[in-house]
């Protein structure tokens, strides 16, 4: 019998699971609501979750992405062992959920698979996000034996016409080639890791390839199919790449004929109570629309996390949060994070 991904994902979540990362669970969804309820920042627990950037680096020039076409204001590199130890040995010991992806193509870090594997020799569940041009045969097979428990694979397009539209200078064949590379080397090695999810970013570009990516989708034998929402950063005068499909678009046209973001912007936001992200050189940002680390909070290499956690810089950040997130000019163009 096939078991459902997400169950098998919450059964690999379950095996990261200790008594103080139950209770830190616990305490972060008592300590939220509250917070919520009375507009000031009650933090109890430290994040379940945390991203980490291996790189900044891409070989796309996707044109809605700092890394690509948009310029990337903060300096661009590759996490050294003397940020990533320190966090994952820091954060691990109340976290139970690792995403090695921020900005940049992860498996561009020339030791993207002892990063993985220092992650899961401390328990924690991981999950990559790449755009698929580096999974030849061999690094597959590096993949599977790392303990990764979950690939996503972005796949923008079923045809290369319609993917290179904005995955640009990439090649269809070599993503559809990667994944393959990915279900043989998990056959050959009798592993059901790691899970694979297929995305698909819905743009105006591709909508019209939903059924087909869905009939790809199972051809490839891949666990999931996501079709994602974009986000359009200069949004207000329309874009080539907002979609037609209401239901696939972050952004409505007004009155005026101006497009703005479809959801109602609330004074709260879950992430800063759940998770964080850390940079390739060890700053510690709110979370993943912070691109240029404009919000920085701290830096890893100065201080530890947990005081950079809890202090009044942070503080004051969900302060605000809670009662002015309008406010805060990376959230004017977010529609996750609440709860």
């Amino acid at each position: 019998m096939m078991i459902p991904p997400k169950w098998r994902e919450a059964y690999y979540l379950s095996g990261t699971i200790t008594l103080q990362r139950l209770w830190n669970w616990i305490k972060q969804e008592i300590s939220y609501p509250l917070s919520n309820w009375t507009k000031e920042p009650l933090l109890w627990s430290y994040p379940s979750s945390f991203s980490l950037e291996p790189t900044n680096y891409c070989n796309l020039n996707c044109p809605e992405c700092p890394a690509g076409a948009l310029e990337m204001k903060r300096d661009k590199g590759f996490i050294s062992p003397q940020v990533y130890v320190p966090v994952i040995d820091q954060l691990a010991e109340h976290a139970m959920y690792l995403i090695l992806y921020f900005q940049g193509e992860p498996f561009l870090h020339p030791q993207i698979f002892d990063i993985i594997q220092y992650a899961r020799s401390k328990k924690l569940y991981v999950m990559i996000s790449t755009n698929g041009h580096y999974l030849d045969k061999e690094k597959s097979h590096q993949l599977v034996n790392s303990g990764l428990h979950k690939l996503i694979v972005s796949l923008d397009g079923a045809d290369q016409e319609a993917y290179e539209a904005y995955r640009k200078g990439g090649d269809i064949n070599k993503v559809v080639q990667g994944i393959e590379n990915v279900v043989e080397a998990k056959k050959q090695l009798n592993s059901r890791k790691p899970l694979i999810e297929l995305q698909f970013l819905v743009l105006k570009t591709n909508e019209h390839q939903m059924e087909e990516v869905k009939r790809l989708s199972k051809k490839l034998n891949v666990d999931r199919l996501a079709l994602k929402t974009a986000q359009i950063y200069n949004f207000k005068n329309g874009s080539p790449y907002i979609p037609e499909t209401d239901k696939y678009s972050r952004y409505q046209k007004n009155d005026s004929g101006e497009y703005e973001i479809k959801m109602q912007m609330k004074n709260r936001c879950y992430r800063m109570w759940s998770g964080c992200v850390v940079t390739f050189d060890g700053y510690i940002v709110p979370c993943c629309f912070d691109k240029d680390a404009s919000y920085a909070m701290g830096n890893i290499r100065d201080r530890s996390f947990k005081d950079i956690w809890k202090d009044e810089n942070y503080r004051s950040f969900r302060k605000q949060i809670l009662t002015n997130r309008k406010g805060i000019d990376m959230c004017r163009n977010c529609t996750e994070g609440l709860k």
